[in-house]
């Protein structure tokens, strides 16, 4: 699927994505701070991926982790920051939200630190019942050794 709004455009063609461009700036991110680009490839295998581009040239990213039937998890979602304040954030999440393949699904997680504004209007609300979820969360373990 590619949807083209002016010099932009967003696909889910894997074949498009630049691994190097989603690793330098997720190994930088809060959340994948030194991710080895091997774990970059097998996440994008294994998920629904978006890249946003101006012309040819990779400028965002986001992946949905999903059976495409009953759940799907929210990651990695980013524009590079030159091309923020363009509203681009906010078309690749109307794209994401609008995929034929993640309608009708009972539940979409996602976690932020700083994006609250952005995810709320698109109908993400706070878990309700936290007390209910449970993870296994191992904040270091891009620092381990492999």
């Amino acid at each position: 699927m590619t949807v083209i709004k002016g010099e932009y455009s967003i696909s889910t063609d894997k074949s498009r994505l630049d691994i190097d461009f989603i690793h330098t700036f997720l190994t930088r991110s809060y959340w994948a701070e030194g991710i080895p680009r091997e774990v970059i490839e097998k996440s994008v295998k294994g998920s629904l991926a978006f890249g946003v581009y101006f012309d040819d040239r990779q400028v965002g990213f986001a992946r949905m982790i999903t059976d495409e039937a009953t759940f799907a998890y929210l990651a990695d979602v980013f524009i590079e920051e030159e091309f923020r304040g363009r509203g681009l954030s906010k078309w690749l999440m109307e794209v994401i939200m609008s995929y034929p393949g993640l309608q009708g699904l009972r539940r979409i997680m996602l976690a932020t630190k700083d994006a609250h504004g952005l995810y709320s209007r698109f109908g993400f609300i706070p878990v309700t019942h936290p007390e209910r979820w449970m993870q296994i969360h191992d904040p270091h373990i891009y620092k381990k050794v492999q």
